[in-house]
């Protein structure tokens, strides 16, 4: 039902590299490449995640209660992209580790403080 989300960023170059690496271990990609964005998306037809400068000209932020989840296929490709996430300058919102029965997943925010989630359902 998703087609792409977008997040804000204050510096187009900077989230690229952030998210060249954090999205890597989920085989994520690029794929639409623009001026004032960078979009990302899998193996296969789905959802994309757009890293965008804002379109009104005003400076990025964050909203309160937002955050992008991105699928994992294992546990250990969580490890991997919150690992990324913090190597990259990211900053921790909650290490991995089991969340419900079947949910394992970790919480980071990225360059500008975008919350991020990557999870396995499993």
């Amino acid at each position: 039902m998703i087609g792409y989300t977008t997040i804000g960023a204050t510096d187009l170059e900077r989230a690229k590299a952030f998210y060249d690496a954090v999205l890597a271990p989920l085989g994520g990609r690029r794929t639409l490449t623009y001026e004032r964005s960078q979009y990302y998306g899998g193996p296969g037809r789905g959802a994309m995640l757009g890293v965008v400068l804002p379109f009104d000209g005003q400076a990025a932020s964050i909203g309160n209660g937002v955050m992008v989840a991105l699928t994992a296929e294992s546990a250990a490709a969580v490890d991997q992209v919150h690992a990324a996430a913090l190597a990259a300058g990211g900053t921790c919102e909650g290490p991995p580790g089991q969340r419900m029965d079947n949910f394992y997943g970790a919480y980071f925010r990225d360059l500008d403080g975008n919350k991020l989630c990557a999870f396995y359902t499993g």
